[in-house]
């Protein structure tokens, strides 16, 4: 039998596994991002979505959806690459993100919404750009969120909700951590609590 249809595949084990994450999400946690999140759409202010490697493709995708679907202001600094890519070269990797954030002046109206597979760590002295942008945004008064994995790190931390997305398959940590953050933020920006437009396909499709 080809491994593509065997009962023990890869496929089928990796499948099962994300069924079996699925279903230890925190729903609560989830319900509070909701409505956390459509606190700052109601008073107005900015959400800023910060994420590195393959997160920071989900921040981009992310940006759309909450802008689009949510009509809630959002921007990713990793999509204005002329800009990032000047703050690394002139000031490093370390605080780009957080540079970026002032010059776009946080303030306590804002959120930030943080996708990473760690969370950061002071201690080891990882993810350190999302760990200042986090210092930043609680210095303003700003809100801070998140979807990650592992322990949470410094997200969950220091996050006013944060959803953790439960390690139980240590050697796939990483793509589970990153395929789930995509199912969370797709139902949040279809929560009844923040959409507010219909999509495409729903609206033409009868």
């Amino acid at each position: 039998m080809s491994p593509s249809t065997h009962a023990d595949s890869f496929s089928s084990h990796f499948l099962t596994e994300s069924i079996a994450l699925l279903q230890q999400l925190d729903v609560a946690e989830i319900e509070k991002l909701a409505v956390k999140l459509a606190d700052v759409r109601a008073r107005g202010g900015r959400l800023f979505i910060l994420g590195v490697g393959g997160s920071a493709g989900h921040a981009s995708h992310a940006v759309n959806d909450f802008r689009k679907i949510c009509g809630l202001e959002a921007y990713a600094p990793t999509d204005n690459v002329s800009e990032l890519t000047a703050r690394i070269n002139d000031d490093g990797w370390e605080t780009s993100l957080a540079g970026w954030l002032k010059g776009s002046r946080i303030n306590a109206k804002d959120a930030l919404l943080i996708f990473s597979v760690g969370g950061g760590n002071k201690e080891a002295n990882i993810s350190v750009n999302l760990i200042r942008s986090i210092d930043l945004a609680k210095e303003v008064g700003a809100s801070v969120f998140g979807i990650v994995g592992k322990d949470g790190g410094y997200t969950k931390k220091a996050g006013d909700a944060c959803l953790v997305i439960p390690p139980l398959y240590k050697d796939r940590i990483t793509p589970h951590t990153e395929g789930l953050a995509a199912v969370v933020w797709h139902l949040l920006v279809s929560h009844p609590s923040l959409q507010a437009h219909q999509t495409k396909w729903e609206s033409a499709v009868r």
